[in-house]
């Protein structure tokens, strides 16, 4: 089979080993994680435009690598051939390998932020896609001082509690290794993350 590969950019290692593993000849094309960040609307146009330019009389398939991310891919069609897209909820449901192993990680370890390699890389959205972003837009990618010098002190801090302290619902880290990694220095990266925030810390073995 000929496939086409539309798919995040921060499942890039994962998803590179795995094409260079197929029978299949697979075409890839990476957008960026910034699209999660436009919401559903701005993702959704983001998205049909890459599925609209496949030649598609060039491929039996076009696969999204991509959960449902807050309903970014709400129908997205293809005009002749099947779109396949990964029964998960989001993509850290697919570093677990499936969403029955990821909801008992999720329920017994609330706060917990996931960490892959590509997250790692990758995960910052940047250019117009960060001046376009839900975060920009309401000011949840706002500094402190900025919202101080803006607001004054006491309005800013509570604007920064409410819309940009996301850390404080979150307890500890979990980084998932694929099994693809050059070495540790993802883990190292997530330890320190954890270190530095005094949260907790663990490590779990992925199967995309």
């Amino acid at each position: 089979m000929t496939l086409k590969l539309i798919a995040c950019e921060v499942m890039y290692r994962e998803l590179c080993s795995a094409v260079a593993r197929s029978p299949h000849l697979v075409d890839i094309e990476f957008l960026p994680k910034g699209l999660h960040d436009l919401g559903a609307e701005g993702m959704q146009a983001r998205m049909r435009e890459a599925v609209e330019k496949v030649d598609e009389s060039r491929y039996d398939a076009i696969i999204l690598g991509y959960g449902l991310c807050n309903n970014g891919l709400q129908g997205l069609t293809a005009r002749s051939i099947p779109i396949v897209i990964p029964r998960a909820h989001d993509c850290i449901t697919v570093f677990f390998g499936s969403k029955e192993r990821y909801m008992t990680y999720f329920h017994a370890n609330p706060g917990t932020f996931f960490l892959t390699s590509g997250w790692i890389e990758r995960g910052t959205a940047t250019g117009d896609l960060a001046e376009l972003s839900i975060q920009h837009q309401t000011g949840m990618d706002s500094a402190y001082e900025d919202l101080v010098a803006k607001y004054g002190e006491d309005n800013a801090k509570y604007l920064y509690e409410m819309l940009c302290d996301n850390d404080r619902h979150y307890k500890q880290f979990t980084y998932i290794e694929m099994g693809i990694e050059p070495d540790d220095r993802f883990e190292q990266h997530s330890r320190r993350l954890a270190d530095e925030r005094g949260w907790a810390f663990r490590k779990e073995t992925g199967d995309i």
